[in-house]
């Protein structure tokens, strides 16, 4: 079992910047992969972005591309989702994720996920 914690949610106006964090504990001797998915009010959970477990290799959405960077510290078992530019559709609850690989773009796919850390971004 893996638990995730997320943090760092907030209200933003639009073009600021925002850092999310995730703690994992349990089995992070494990090398998962893991990512954050993200659910806008009335909306479907979507892929946001994902990382390697050493980090080699990182994956993003379209609509965030160019914008958000992921990044990992294995020795602490945190994983972080740097966002700049926000804009309001990126409004919504971001979650952290854990499982078997990066390349994982469907939410069913994966195993561990955390709480959830609401994001606002007023225009």
């Amino acid at each position: 079992q893996v638990q995730l914690v997320e943090s760092g949610g907030g209200v933003v106006q639009a073009g600021d910047s925002l850092r999310l964090s995730c703690a994992a504990s349990g089995r992070t001797s494990s090398n998962y992969a893991t990512g954050w998915f993200r659910q806008a009010p009335g909306k479907e959970r979507e892929f946001v972005a994902t990382i390697s477990w050493a980090g080699a290799r990182t994956y993003y959405a379209d609509s965030v591309k160019g914008r958000f960077i992921i990044s990992r510290d294995t020795a602490k078992n945190t994983l972080s989702l740097q966002m700049n530019s926000l804009k309001p559709e990126d409004t919504g609850v971001y979650y952290c994720v854990a499982g078997r690989a990066a390349t994982m773009r469907s939410e069913d796919e994966w195993t561990y996920w955390g709480q959830g850390t609401q994001v606002t971004v007023s225009s």
